[in-house]
Formats: structure tokens, sequence, C-alpha cells
């Protein structure tokens, strides 16, 4: 410990890009982000999840974004061999007073617990909320289905997007869960055209309540979008 954080003090910056997280190694390791000038996060990894796969996703985290763009974060990180039981993530933490650890900067998708519980969001997500109006190349113009055209927007956004599904969706081995399966029935049914040229997501989640029966809704929350067979008012959420 008393070696690493002068080492890292010494240790030039880079880009948080995808090519150069993707140039890691993926073993175990600290990593610094910086931002401004400072140091906004600090971060741990393990040998399931290394430096390569950790940063390469916090990469993804900064695009379509308000307010920051991926180039304006560098990164810092060191390979460490053996992790003992000492708990190094806190210490450098201390060291370096990082705000954006403990923001909900590395934390997943919450759930429909905090959409109906109507906390605001804070910390990162509210300084940099999600970008829906950007038009992007996501989507192949032509013939789809809702289903189709929503596993396609799930598969390229770099934030989540989640829609209701007619049965608890099992999960990954990473965790996480298969919206690809179990569909609520109205969205394979639901035929859908995409128009040339690139959309915003808030183009694409019109069209695509548009195309739906009566009933459904999308609504846009700093962090993430929703799309639900509801009508409801958020206190913290936009119908799109």
């Amino acid at each position: 410990m008393n070696q690493l954080i002068p080492s890292l003090d010494a240790m030039g910056s880079a880009p948080l890009t995808l090519i150069n997280a993707q140039a890691l190694p993926d073993a175990q390791g600290v990593y610094l982000l910086i931002h401004d000038g400072e140091v906004r996060y600090v971060g741990k990894t393990d040998a399931e999840a290394g430096l390569r796969t950790r940063l390469a996703r916090h990469a993804r985290k900064f695009e379509q974004r308000r307010n920051v763009r991926p180039e304006d974060v560098q990164f810092k990180a060191a390979q460490i061999l053996v992790l003992t039981a000492m708990d190094i993530e806190s210490r450098v933490i201390a060291y370096y007073g990082s705000e954006w650890n403990g923001s909900g900067f590395g934390s997943n998708d919450p759930g429909r617990e905090r959409e109906t519980t109507n906390k605001p969001e804070q910390g990162f997500d509210a300084r940099f909320p999600i970008d829906i109006d950007t038009p992007l190349d996501v989507l192949t113009p032509g013939q789809t289905t809702v289903h189709g055209a929503l596993m396609e927007l799930k598969d390229a956004l770099p934030y989540t997007l989640r829609y209701e599904v007619s049965l608890p969706p099992p999960r990954t081995k990473v965790g996480g869960h298969d919206y690809r399966l179990n569909p609520h029935p109205d969205m394979p049914a639901s035929p859908l055209t995409i128009p040339p040229g690139p959309i915003s997501v808030r183009t694409a989640m019109q069209l695509i309540v548009a195309a739906l029966p009566v009933g459904w809704q999308a609504t846009y929350f700093v962090s993430h979008v929703i799309l639900y067979k509801e009508n409801r008012q958020y206190a913290h959420g936009v119908p799109i």
C-alpha cells in the first residue's frame, strides 16, 4: 500500500476510450478515473472481471451522456498480482476523496423499486443524464417487430433499457436478466418499420409505442429508459 499510491501519482494517464481499455490485461488491480484534473472514482477489480473488462464498461458509461464525453475522462490502472485481505480500495478512496464513489456511478440497474419509490436520482446520473435526443445509427432500417427493435436497442445502448416481459426473465451467467426471452406477447406481434438514417432513442421509443396496442408508455429517467403497459406519472420520470 505504501508503494501503490506513489506509483499511481507518478503514473501517466490515458483517455478512457474502448481502444485504450481493451489494450489492458484482464487482470486484477486498482484504477483511477480522472475528470477535470481530479480523481473522481477509485475502483478495484478481481480475476473474474479484470481491468480490461471493468474499464471497457466504464468507457461505455460515458457515451451518450449530457455534460461529459468519453474523451473528457482519463484513467490510470495498476495491475496487482496479489490482492491481500487489506481493503486497498477504501484506503485509496480515502486518500483521493473520489466523489463518484457512492454516487451510483458503478451500480447496475436498480429495477422497478427505484422508480416506484419516487426517490430522485442523485450523484453521477443527476449531473450527467443520458442523452436520448442525439440521432444514432443503432437500428437497422426496414421491417421488424417491436421486440426485434427493442433487442437491437438494448444491445447497442450504453445505459439501461428495461421493458415489460410476460414472465420474469431468466438470469444470465453474469448476473443480469435476459430480456430477449419471454417478451410480452404484444411485442413480437407488433410490426414496426424503421426509417432510413440515424434516429434518436426518443424517436425510436415513440415509434415503438405507436406500433404497440393502446396502453403502453415509455418513460425517460436521467439514468435509464423503461417501457411498460401502464398509464403512470412518475415523480422523476418523463413520458417519451
